[in-house]
């Protein structure tokens, strides 16, 4: 059997990875920002693969493989290294307690281990997704540079608050939280409300407060999931009872 390696569903992939392995060595420059730049654009890349692998018809399980080992560099290894060169920072800290920052690389492993066996996670997602993890943090880190925001900027200069980030975002990875997806089957407004309505306060946001929105953006959205699961379980409870 002839294994095709260099698809343009790869190709792409491959770039997520780049994308990745540059990020990780801008996070140990101790550069947020071009940390985030790279995280973000492995984060398209990792859109546009699976949306080119659908588009082509180019499905391989070479592709799925390569897709998880990517991600694990871009939105496991990065960000974990983003927060480890952040608590690095502080002199003051005991030795070996910035490693708590690599707490995220290895519950984003278990998390996309997860993500690849299943099966409930077609239409939205189980647990808080590693692209969306990942940009979070390196926003953090951004914002702390460029930024003006009193509150991010607050916890980029608290190392418990920092490891505490990286304790809570570990587990919330593995969560049983749903939350949704961005995933357009179709383009109508009856069965995308809620995707359309969070990217038009996303823009919003953006235009707003501009770099300050970044991490606001994505704390949005897992209070905006916790909230709408959490209902959803309420309510399948109740209709349950009755």
């Amino acid at each position: 059997m002839k294994i095709r390696l260099f698809t343009i569903p790869n190709v792409i992939t491959l770039l997520n990875l780049l994308a990745g392995c540059l990020a990780v060595v801008a996070a140990l420059d101790h550069n947020p920002p071009e940390a985030f730049w790279w995280i973000a654009f492995a984060a398209v890349c990792d859109f546009l693969d699976g949306f080119t692998a659908r588009t082509l018809r180019s499905y391989s399980e070479v592709g799925k493989q390569l897709d998880s080992l990517a991600d694990m560099v871009s939105f496991g290894v990065a960000p974990a290294m983003i927060l480890f060169a952040m608590l690095q920072d502080f002199p003051d800290l005991p030795g070996g307690v910035a490693c708590v920052a690599f707490l995220v690389a290895l519950f984003s492993a278990l998390r996309l281990a997860k993500f690849n066996i299943d099966t409930r996670q077609g239409d939205e997602f189980i647990g808080f997704p590693t692209p969306a993890n990942a940009l979070l943090i390196a926003s953090v880190g951004f914002v702390a540079v460029r930024g003006s925001d009193p509150w991010i900027g607050a916890l980029a200069h608290d190392a418990i608050g920092l490891a505490a980030l990286a304790v809570s975002l570990s587990l919330l990875l593995v969560s049983e939280i749903r939350m949704f997806s961005f995933k357009f089957k179709n383009f109508s407004l009856k069965d995308n409300a809620l995707r359309y309505a969070f990217l038009l306060y996303a823009v919003v946001l953006l235009a707003w407060l501009q770099v300050n929105a970044l991490p606001w953006i994505i704390i949005t959205y897992i209070i905006l999931s916790t909230v709408i699961d959490l209902f959803g379980r309420l309510f399948c409870s109740r209709n349950k009872t009755w």
